[in-house]
């Protein structure tokens, strides 16, 4: 993930993580909605990103990192002051095989921020968030010098 802005509080805007990010541009991944420690990601379906050929199925590689985006996102729009973060580890229970030719979005949510680790929980669906194609749960650590408080936006802050 690309180092947020450093002035003021984080207002994601779909140029400002998307562009900066060479993959997540290189897939074709959107922003649709980020703040108070949510988004919400589009990934179109594109031939080039297909995993198996005979069926038409999305590489799980790209829904990974669509997974990993997402979070890396509710993470900076959950913090009180930008700063770079990195991926601890992200767990993903691939649930079905996302449906071909069909864009897959993922919807993510920090749950928890304290001084050095943002937690988070996130889902990939296709025609609603109840259509699970995957659910992760995630962690991030907080990689800048900056103090951290919890959002002002209900995750809860360890002191």
């Amino acid at each position: 993930m690309a180092d947020p802005p450093t002035d003021g509080p984080v207002n994601p805007t779909k140029a400002a993580f998307s562009s900066p990010i060479p993959h997540v541009a290189e897939l074709g991944i959107e922003l649709v909605e980020a703040g108070g420690g949510r988004g919400i990601m589009r990934l179109p379906w594109r031939e080039n990103l297909v995993g198996n050929p005979e069926t038409g199925v999305l590489h799980g590689g790209v829904v990974t990192t669509l997974i990993d985006s997402i979070c890396g996102i509710a993470c900076l729009t959950a913090l009180e002051k930008p700063q770079p973060i990195a991926t601890l580890d992200l767990r993903i229970d691939y649930l079905r095989p996302a449906t071909p030719r069909r864009d897959i979005f993922a919807a993510a949510q920090a749950y928890k921020v304290t001084r050095q680790v943002v937690f988070t929980r996130a889902t990939a669906y296709q025609d609603g968030p109840d259509d699970l194609v995957a659910a992760s749960v995630g962690t991030f650590m907080l990689t800048g010098r900056l103090g951290v408080r919890a959002a002002k936006t209900g995750a809860k802050g360890a002191s």
